[in-house]
């Protein structure tokens, strides 16, 4: 077996943090500038974690749709989020700024794992950029979990998420979690609630595809550090869930 020590103080790190009012982001967690790269072109100001960038350009790359589909906002700074819902709030008013724009520290842009993508048009809605259900924008959705991508705030999920619907924000949650979510209609306060039925003490929920199964559980983060063992060959991802404990993911190796 192999001995893996959780630290308590990464509950608020990895792909599948939750990220809203009632659990805001820790400023000594937010990403650096050393782990974005440009989204969806080498010149691009839009940023996103390395790894949800590289995902992004190979679902992009498999649609074929880089001249229909443009980057429209990604990570943002606390500075960045603060000055947007200042200026909506001045020129939209309150009740559409607290639909389409979060809190600044309560936003999914600071954590790099979010963007906002728009179908290429001469003029651009920077908070409500189009994107439709048909064409290539339908393609890209139904690829995007394969890819780690979910659509993030899903029609009829506005209570729940406390944002409304919002068609163009994608949400980097990582593979075969995206997958998952997407199979049960989740949001990702749904899923972050539907782990906690699956603790590392019990039965793991298990999710199977490519002739690989994924064992998929939760870990409370009681102490500051957390000692756990799985199987030596085991391959494995651990995330926080920036609420109270860790999502372990374990599958092995295709023989």
């Amino acid at each position: 077996m192999r001995t893996l020590t959780l630290h308590k103080a990464d509950v608020f790190n990895g792909y599948l943090v939750l990220v809203n009012r009632a659990h805001p982001i820790k400023p000594s967690r937010l990403k650096s500038a050393n782990t974005l790269a440009p989204c969806l072109a080498m010149n691009d100001e839009v940023l996103l974690e390395r790894r949800a960038a590289a995902s992004l350009n190979q679902l992009i790359d498999e649609v074929g749709c880089r001249k229909q589909i443009v980057s429209v906002s990604g990570f943002r700074s606390k500075e960045e989020q603060e000055a947007l819902f200042s200026n909506s709030l001045r020129q939209n008013g309150r009740t559409f700024t607290e639909q389409y724009v979060a809190y600044p520290n309560c936003s999914e842009h600071q954590t790099g794992l979010a963007i906002d993508l728009g179908e290429n048009q001469d003029v651009i809605d920077f908070i409500r950029p189009s994107f439709p259900y048909t064409g290539v924008f339908a393609q890209f959705r139904t690829l995007a979990p394969d890819y780690g991508f979910i659509e993030r705030y899903g029609q009829g999920k506005e209570a729940i998420t406390g944002i409304s619907h919002e068609p163009w924000h994608f949400r980097y949650v990582g593979y075969p979690h995206a997958k998952i979510i997407k199979q049960h209609d989740f949001c990702l306060e749904e899923y972050i609630q539907f782990l906690y039925d699956y603790p590392f003490s019990g039965q793991p929920y298990t999710f199977s595809e490519r002739e690989t199964q994924f064992d998929i559980s939760y870990i409370r983060a009681i102490e500051p550090f957390t000692t756990i063992e799985i199987p030596e060959r085991s391959l494995y991802q651990l995330s926080g869930n920036n609420v109270d404990g860790f999502i372990l993911t374990t599958w092995s190796a295709p023989q």
